[in-house]
C-alpha cells in the first residue's frame, strides 16, 4: 500500500488587543445585554501587551521555540512565570496588530478595507520590513480621511477598526441587504483569510517549498463565506492559495466544526496516497469571535485575558520519500452516527478501533494529541485540564481492553501526558499542534507513532446533538519506498501468472 508523509508544519499567532472589545463575542454580547459592566469598564487593564504575549511560554511552544517537554517542567499557571521569548519560531511567528492591519488590506481583493491616511502609512512601513510581505506593501492604499471613514460606519454600516483604542480604518459591507456579506462577516472572513495567508507563507518559507508544485489546497478553519444564495459555499482555500503563489492549485475549504483540521488531515493523506495529488497543504486562519470568549472568568480569577491571539496553521502532505513520517491512511477512527456520546464510547471510537485494526496496545502510541488547549485557558473557565483529562480516559480504554493494569494508570499518564499549548480557537487546538513537532520527533527524535485525534461539537449548528470525531495513526518512515514499488510488480506477476494458467486451461479444454 502506498502512503503519504507529512513534511512539516507552521503556526502563527497574531496579537489582537483591539479586536478582544470590538470583534469577540463574549465582550460584543456583553456590550448589547449590560454595557455598563464593571467587566467592559476595566476590559484594558485586564489586556495583556504584545511583548507580554511573545514572553508567555505556551506561545513560544506553539511557533517552535520551546518544546513542549520544557514547557512541562514550567510550574502553572505559566501566565504567572518569568519567560523571555522571541517574535520567530521555527514554525512561525507572532505578529503584531499594526502590521496584521496591513495584511487585512492585502488580503482585499473587493476594496472593503479603508484604513486612515495616517494610520495607513504607518502600516505600510512597518509592514516593509517583514520578509514575508514586504514586495505587498504597494497594496496598501493611501489611505481615507477620519471623517470618511466615521460616515462609512455612521451610514453603512461598515465595521469599525481600532488601534490602541483609537478609530484607524473600518470594513465596508459587501452588500446592503444580504446578512452574509455585510461588513461584519466581510472581517471575519478576511481575517481568516488574511491569518490563513500568513500561516501558508511562512510554512513556504521555513520549508523552502516552491508554492508552484502545490498541487491542491485545503482550507479547515471555522468560518464559512458566502452570500445569500449559498451561505456557505467557500472558498476561503482558492483564495490563500492565490496571494502565496500557489499558481498550479485548486482547493476546497472542509468544515466539521473543531474536528475540521483532522478531516482534512485525512483527506490530504489519502489524495496524495491515491496519487490525486501530490502536494496537498492544510492551512487554517484564526476567529475574531473567539477572542476574549472566556475573559470574564479569567479576569474573575485575578488573570489577564488570556484569549488575545488569533491562531492559523498549515501543513504539507506529500509523497512518501523514505524518511519523512508517514499518514497510515488506512488506520483511522471515527465517531459513527451510532456510537454513542459518552466520553468512553467517544474514546473508543477514535483511539480503540485503531488500535484493534493495527494490533497495538495504547502502550504502543508514544503521543495522543487529542484536544491540545491550553490549561491557563480552560481552567479558570471551569473546564479543567482537557489533554490531561483525555489521556486519563484513554488510559481508562487501556485498561478495559487490558492493555494496562489499573494500578498502572498514573504511571501511564505521567509517562504519556502531553501539556496543551494551543490558544482556544475551536479549531486549532484539536490534534493539529503536534503536527509541527511531530515532523522531527518521528524523523529525529525517540518517538515511533503518534495519533492525531480531532472532535467537534456538531449540536452547535443546531441541525443534530451528535458529537463529531476522527482520527489517524502517524508513525515513523521505514525508508523502504521501494517496497512499495516491489508489492505492486509482486501483485502485476501474480496476475499475469493467474491470466496465464487461465489460457493454458481454456486450450485444454478446447482440445
Amino acid at each position: 500500500m502506498k502512503y503519504s508523509t507529512l513534511r512539516g508544519a507552521s503556526y502563527v499567532l497574531v496579537h489582537t488587543p483591539d479586536m478582544i472589545e470590538h470583534n469577540g463575542t463574549t465582550q460584543t454580547m456583553e456590550k448589547i445585554t449590560t454595557p455598563d459592566s464593571p467587566y467592559l469598564t476595566n476590559l484594558y487593564d485586564n489586556i495583556r501587551s504584545y511583548d507580554e504575549v511573545v514572553n508567555y511560554a505556551p506561545n513560544q511552544t506553539f511557533i517552535g521555540n520551546l518544546s513542549y517537554q520544557e514547557l512541562k517542567e514550567i510550574p502553572q499557571p505559566w501566565v504567572n512565570q518569568t519567560f523571555e521569548g522571541k517574535r520567530e519560531g521555527k514554525f512561525g511567528e507572532i505578529m503584531p496588530e499594526l502590521e496584521f492591519y496591513g495584511l487585512l488590506q492585502i488580503a482585499d481583493v473587493f476594496e472593503l478595507v479603508h484604513l486612515e491616511e495616517g494610520f495607513a502609512a504607518t502600516v505600510r512601513e512597518a509592514l516593509s520590513n517583514h520578509p514575508l510581505f514586504k514586495d505587498d506593501v504597494e497594496k496598501i492604499k493611501e489611505g481615507k480621511p477620519l471623517d470618511w471613514i466615521e460616515k462609512d460606519i455612521a451610514e453603512n454600516h461598515a465595521e469599525a477598526l481600532y488601534y490602541e483604542r483609537q478609530l484607524v480604518g473600518c470594513v465596508s459591507p459587501a452588500h446592503q441587504i444580504d446578512v452574509n456579506l455585510n461588513a461584519h462577516v466581510m472581517l471575519e472572513n478576511l481575517v481568516v483569510k488574511a491569518s490563513g495567508v500568513l500561516a501558508l507563507r511562512q510554512l513556504i518559507d521555513k520549508h523552502q517549498l516552491d508554492p508552484k508544485e502545490i498541487d491542491y489546497v485545503i482550507e479547515c478553519s471555522e468560518e464559512a463565506c458566502g452570500d445569500m444564495n449559498q451561505r456557505g459555499g467557500g472558498n476561503f482555500a482558492k483564495s490563500i492559495a492565490e496571494l502565496c503563489g500557489c499558481e498550479h492549485a485548486t482547493g476546497s475549504d472542509i468544515r466539521s466544526f473543531c474536528a475540521g483540521p483532522t478531516h482534512a488531515l485525512i483527506t490530504a493523506a489519502s489524495l496524495v496516497a491515491a496519487g490525486t495529488h501530490k502536494n496537498v497543504v492544510l492551512v487554517a486562519g484564526g476567529a475574531t469571535a473567539k477572542l476574549g470568549m472566556n475573559g470574564k472568568s479569567h479576569v474573575g480569577k485575578g488573570f489577564p485575558i488570556l484569549e488575545d491571539v488569533l491562531g492559523g496553521f498549515a501543513a504539507l502532505i506529500s509523497e512518501n520519500d523514505g524518511v519523512h513520517p508517514v499518514l497510515r491512511h488506512d488506520l483511522t477512527g471515527k465517531h459513527e452516527v451510532g456510537s454513542g456520546s459518552s466520553p468512553q464510547a467517544v474514546t473508543s471510537a477514535l483511539i480503540a478501533s485503531i488500535l484493534e485494526k493495527a494490533q497495538l496496545t495504547i502502550k504502543d502510541i508514544d503521543v495522543y494529541s487529542v484536544e491540545m488547549q491550553n490549561p491557563d485557558i480552560t481552567k479558570p473557565a471551569g473546564a479543567g485540564d482537557v489533554p490531561l483529562a483525555n489521556l486519563k480516559m484513554i488510559g481508562a480504554i487501556g485498561v478495559l481492553r487490558k492493555d494496562i493494569e489499573k494500578k498502572d494508570m498514573k504511571s501511564f499518564v505521567d509517562e504519556k501526558a502531553l501539556v496543551g499549548w494551543a490558544p482556544t480557537q475551536g479549531h486549532i487546538p484539536s490534534g493539529i499542534p503536534y503536527l509541527g513537532f511531530a515532523a522531527e520527533d518521528l524523523v529525529t527524535g525517540d518517538k515511533k507513532r503518534a495519533m492525531i485525534v480531532g472532535k467537534g461539537s456538531l449540536f452547535l449548528g443546531r441541525m443534530t446533538n451528535l458529537f463529531d470525531g476522527v482520527s489517524i495513526l502517524i508513525e515513523r518512515n521505514s525508508g523502504k519506498v521501494s517496497e512499495e514499488n516491489q508489492q505492486d510488480l509482486e501483485e502485476m506477476v501474480k496476475r499475469e501468472v493467474a491470466q496465464a494458467l487461465r489460457s493454458f486451461a481454456a486450450n485444454l479444454s478446447v482440445e
